[in-house]
C-alpha cells in the first residue's frame, strides 16, 4: 500500500512538472506570436523592478548597513541644547574631561562609551615636514568598541592610553595606499609626528574611517602626548532594550548635577540633553530624500505592472473566442487560468534579469551622483543578498499583479456564448471595459503624484539655485588656515598677537599678487558657512531670541564681496589695527533691531565673546559705525537675508581664520599659487581648506541635485509608461471594436466623428486619473515640505504644468489609435466581424 502511493504521488508530481513545461512551451508561442506587446511588457516591467531595485540598493545599504561597527544601532551621540529662547548659545556637541568622566562613570544606560576628537599632525620624514589628513585622537576603548580587527598589525588597547606609555597610531588603509603606497614594512615603524617619536601599530581594512579620521591616537592624561583634556564628542552603545527616551532623562539628570559644580557660562540656563542615534548624526535629512525616492520607485513599479496587467488583460479578451473553445473541448479553468498565469511569469522572469541588468547599470550612475559627505566614507552602495530578494520579492508581486487578475477575470462566468464569435464583438469590449479603465485611471493617478513630486523639487530647484545672494560669487576664492596652528601658545595674548600679525602679513601679500583685485579675512566664506551670537542692545529687553549671524573681517571684507555702503562707513586700517570695538551692520539688522531708528552710534554686544571659555572680549559693546546692503546666507532649504553684524577680526583670537581674495581671471589658478605664498610666509603655517566659492555652492547644490534629477527621471519614465499603457489600450480597444466602428462609418460617420469618438474615450480616463491624482497628492506632497523651499506644496504653477502635461501625453497616446480606426474600411470590418 506504502508502495502504491509512493508511485501515485510521483506519478502526480512528475504530471505536474509534465504540465507546467507544456504551459510553458505554450506561453512562450503566445507571447511569439504578439511579439510587439510583449516587447512592450517586459520593456515596461524591466524599467520598474531595475529602478525599484537601485532604490532598494541605496536605501537598505544607507540605513542598514552604513557602517560596520559592532551593534552600531544602538550607538548614540548627544548634545547640550538650550531650551531657552534668550539668552545663552543654542547648544554644544563636544564635553570637557570632568563631563566625559561623569558621564562615563554615572550612567545607567550605557554598555560602554567613548570619546574623540580631530587632530591634524606634522609629519617629519627626515627631508621636509608636511602635515597628514585629519586625524583623530580617540580614547583607549574605542577599538574595541567598534569591533573591526585591523587589517595588520593590532588596533589601540587600553594598555596605550595609560600614563607613561609609548605614543602609538593606527591609520587608515587609504592613508597607507595614498601617502606610503601601501607599503607592508612601515608597520612598526616610528614616525616623526609633531616633533614626537610616534610607532605604527596597526593599518585598518578599507572602509574604515571612524569620525572621518585617516589615522588615530589613543589619548592620555599625560602632558606629553595627545589628550582630550581639552574637550570632545561623546558616543555610547546603549544596553540591550534601553530606549532613547531613558538615555535621555539619564543623561539629562547628571548634566544638572554637573552645572551645580561648573564654572558660570558653561550651560545655558536652561538646558537638556538631547541625544541621537549615530545612524541618524550621519546621514541626517538624506533620510527624508531616501524615502521620497522610496515611495517615488514604488509608485512607478505600480504603474509597470497596471500597464502590464492592462496589455495581459487586452490580450486576453483577444483571444476569448480560443479560450471559450478550449473550455467546450473540455480543458478545465484552473488549466486556463494556470496557462494565462504562465504567460505573466515568462513576461515577468525575462523582465526581471533584464531589470537586474539595467539595476546593476543604474546603481554606478546613481552612485556616482550622490554628494560626497552625504552619506558615511565607509558606506558600501551595492547588490547584496536582502536587495535581491527584495527584488525577486518585487518580480513574484509583480506575477500575481499582472497575471493572475487578468486570468481570473477573464475566465470567470460562462464561456459558452463566445464560441461562435471571434471575441471581438461590442458586447466583450464592454464587458471588460472596466477594468481595462481603471488600470488606465490607476496608472495616470499615480503619474500624477510622482510628477507633481517631481515638479515641486525642480521648481524649488530653480528658485534655489537662480536666487539673488547679493553678491558675486564669481572669480572669488578663499583658503582656511588649520585651526590647531596656534595651539602651542596657551597664553591668549600671545595667541592673538601672532595671529593678528600673520593676518596683516598674508593680506599683504595676497593684495600684491598679479591679477588679485581685493583681498579679506573673516571667520568663514560665505554664503554657506557662519557663526552666530545672540545679541543684545541697551536698552532694547526682548522676549524672543535676537539671534545675529556676525563675521569677524577684515577692513577689505565689504569692497571683496562688493557690498554697498548704505550710510555710514567702511572699516578703517586704523580701526583693525587697533582692534577698535565697532561694528559694522547690514540693513536686515537696522530694520529688524531699529526699526525707525538710527542705529549709527547706537551700541551692540554679542553675547558669544563672553563665553568662559573664550578668551573675550568680555563684556564689550561695539559702536555701529556703518550700513551696508544685504547678502544671502543658508537658511532652511532656501537663502535668506538674516540680520549680521561685522567686527575687525583683531578684537578676538578665534581659532580659525579664512582668507578671501576677488580676482580679475579664474579663480582656480590662484589655488596652487597661495599655497605657495603661505609656506613662503611661515612653513608652519597649513591650510586646512581651499576653493572657490562658485564652486562650493555647486558642491552645496549637488544634495538637491540628486534628488531632484532622480525622482524626475522616475517621473518621466512613468508617464512614458503611462503613454505606452494608454496608447496600447485603446488600440486594444479600437481592435475590439472595429464592427461597431464599421457599422458607424456605413451609416455615415465621418472619420473626424471616429477621431473624436476615441479621443474622448481615452481621455475620459485621462481625466478620471487626473482629479484621482491630484485628490491624493494634496495629502501626500505635505511630506515634501521640509525639501522644497520658495514654492508651495500646492503651488498651482505645478499643478497646471503638469495636468497640461498629462493631458497631451494622453492625447498623444490615443492619437494613433484615433486614426488608425477612422482608416477602417467598413465593408472590411463588417465582414470580418
Amino acid at each position: 500500500m506504502a508502495q502504491d502511493e509512493k508511485l501515485t504521488r510521483q506519478s502526480q508530481s512528475a504530471a505536474l512538472i509534465d504540465g507546467l513545461a507544456r504551459d510553458f512551451r505554450y506561453a512562450l508561442r503566445s507571447l511569439s506570436r504578439d511579439r510587439h506587446s510583449s516587447l512592450i511588457a517586459i520593456l515596461a516591467l524591466a524599467l520598474g523592478i531595475g529602478a525599484s531595485t537601485v532604490v532598494f540598493s541605496v536605501v537598505y545599504n544607507a540605513i542598514f548597513e552604513p557602517v560596520p561597527y559592532k551593534d552600531f544601532q544602538r550607538s548614540v551621540v548627544f548634545k547640550i541644547q538650550n531650551l531657552a529662547n534668550a539668552g545663552g548659545w543654542k547648544g554644544r556637541e563636544y564635553f570637557f574631561a570632568n563631563e566625559a568622566a561623569a558621564f562615563h562613570g554615572q550612567n545607567h544606560v550605557f554598555e560602554e562609551m567613548i570619546g574623540y576628537m580631530g587632530r591634524r599632525d606634522a609629519y617629519n620624514d627626515g627631508k621636509y615636514t608636511r602635515y597628514l589628513p585629519l586625524g583623530a585622537v580617540v580614547t583607549a576603548n574605542t577599538f574595541d568598541y567598534l569591533g573591526i580587527p585591523p587589517m595588520l598589525g593590532r588596533g589601540i588597547t587600553t594598555e596605550d592610553g595609560k600614563d607613561g606609555a609609548p605614543r602609538v597610531f593606527v591609520m587608515n588603509y587609504r592613508l597607507w595606499q595614498t601617502e606610503f603606497a601601501g607599503d607592508p614594512n612601515i608597520l612598526g615603524k616610528v614616525f616623526i609626528l609633531d616633533d614626537r617619536p610616534t610607532t605604527l601599530v596597526g593599518i585598518m581594512p578599507l572602509h574604515f574611517d571612524a569620525f572621518g579620521a585617516n589615522y588615530w591616537m589613543p589619548a592620555t592624561h599625560d602632558k606629553a602626548g595627545p589628550s582630550l583634556d581639552g574637550g570632545g564628542y561623546l558616543m555610547g552603545r546603549l544596553k540591550p532594550g534601553v530606549k532613547l527616551s531613558a538615555a535621555a532623562e539619564d543623561l539629562d539628570t547628571i548634566a544638572h548635577r554637573l552645572r551645580a559644580t561648573s564654572p558660570s557660562g558653561t550651560y545655558p540656563e536652561k538646558f537638556a540633553i538631547v541625544p541621537q542615534t549615530y545612524l541618524d548624526s550621519l546621514i541626517g535629512n538624506f533620510r527624508n530624500t531616501l524615502y521620497a525616492l522610496l515611495g517615488a520607485v514604488i509608485l512607478l513599479l505600480l504603474i509597470a505592472c497596471s500597464n502590464v496587467a492592462n496589455l495581459l488583460l487586452a490580450r486576453a479578451i483577444s483571444r476569448e473566442s480560443e479560450i471559450s473553445m478550449r473550455a467546450a473541448m473540455g480543458a478545465s479553468r484552473g488549466r486556463l487560468i494556470r496557462e494565462l498565469l504562465m504567460e505573466g511569469v515568462v513576461l515577468a522572469a525575462v523582465a526581471s534579469a533584464a531589470g537586474c541588468a539595467l539595476a546593476l547599470v543604474g546603481l554606478k550612475i546613481v552612485v556616482a551622483m550622490i554628494p560626497g559627505g552625504t552619506l558615511p566614507a565607509e558606506t558600501v552602495i551595492r547588490l547584496n543578498g536582502p536587495v535581491l530578494l527584495l527584488s525577486l520579492g518585487a518580480t513574484i508581486l509583480t506575477v500575481l499583479l499582472c497575471g493572475l487578475a487578468p486570468a481570473l477575470h477573464v475566465v470567470r462566468g460562462d464561456l459558452q456564448p463566445h464560441i461562435g464569435g471571434s471575441g471581438k464583438s461590442t458586447g466583450v469590449g464592454r464587458q471588460h471595459g472596466r477594468l481595462r479603465g481603471a488600470l488606465v485611471v490607476s496608472q495616470v493617478a499615480f503619474s500624477i503624484l510622482l510628477l507633481i513630486g517631481a515638479g515641486l523639487l525642480m521648481r524649488s530647484f530653480l528658485v534655489l539655485t537662480r536666487v539673488g545672494l547679493g553678491f558675486n560669487p564669481k572669480n572669488l576664492f578663499y583658503f582656511r588656515l588649520d585651526p590647531t596652528m596656534y595651539s602651542q601658545y596657551p597664553e591668549y595674548s600671545e595667541r592673538r598677537f601672532r595671529q593678528n600679525a600673520l593676518t596683516r602679513r598674508l593680506l599683504d601679500r595676497l593684495r600684491a599678487l598679479p591679477g588679485v583685485i581685493s583681498a579679506s579675512e573673516s571667520i568663514q566664506e560665505p554664503p554657506l558657512n557662519y557663526d552666530w551670537s545672540d545679541t543684545i542692545i541697551p536698552g532694547r529687553p526682548h522676549a524672543d531670541r535676537w539671534e545675529t549671524r556676525f563675521e569677524i573681517c577684515s577692513d577689505g571684507y565689504f569692497q571683496t564681496l562688493g557690498l554697498s555702503l548704505l550710510r555710514g562707513r567702511f572699516f578703517s586700517e586704523d580701526d583693525v589695527g587697533t582692534a577698535r570695538l565697532v561694528t559694522v551692520v547690514n540693513q536686515a539688522f537696522a530694520h529688524q533691531y531699529f526699526s525707525g531708528e538710527d542705529p549709527l552710534g547706537q551700541k551692540v554686544k554679542l553675547e558669544i565673546l563672553d563665553r568662559p571659555f573664550l578668551g573675550g572680549p568680555h563684556d564689550a559693546y561695539f559702536e555701529v559705525v556703518g550700513i551696508v546692503g544685504d547678502y544671502k546666507t543658508r537658511g532652511d532649504n532656501s537663502w535668506q537675508d538674516f540680520p549680521e553684524v561685522f567686527i575687525p577680526y583683531s578684537v578676538q583670537a578665534f581659532s580659525w581664520r579664512t582668507f578671501m581674495a576677488r580676482t580679475s581671471i579664474d579663480a582656480n589658478v590662484f589655488l596652487k599659487t597661495v599655497s605657495q605664498e603661505v609656506s613662503a610666509l611661515d612653513p608652519n603655517v597649513r591650510i586646512a581648506k581651499s576653493g572657490t566659492v562658485e564652486g562650493e555652492l555647486q558642491e552645496y547644490y549637488r544634495g538637491p541635485k540628486f534628488e531632484r534629477v532622480t525622482l524626475a527621471t522616475f517621473a518621466f519614465v512613468g508617464l512614458v509608461l503611462v503613454i505606452i499603457g494608454i496608447a496600447s489600450v485603446m488600440a486594444y480597444s479600437v481592435l475590439l471594436r472595429a464592427h461597431e466602428m464599421g457599422v458607424r462609418m456605413a451609416i455615415g460617420a465621418q472619420r473626424s466623428n471616429i477621431i473624436r469618438l476615441v479621443l474622448f474615450g481615452g481621455l475620459r480616463l485621462v481625466a478620471v486619473g487626473i482629479v484621482m491624482g491630484l485628490t491624493v497628492s494634496l495629502a501626500l506632497t505635505r511630506f515634501l515640505a521640509s525639501q522644497i523651499s520658495g514654492v508651495s506644496t500646492s503651488d498651482p504653477v505645478t499643478v497646471f504644468a503638469v495636468v497640461g502635461v498629462v493631458v497631451l501625453a494622453g492625447m498623444g497616446a490615443c492619437l494613433f489609435p484615433a486614426r488608425r480606426a477612422a482608416s477602417v474600411d467598413p465593408i472590411f470590418a463588417l465582414r470580418h466581424q
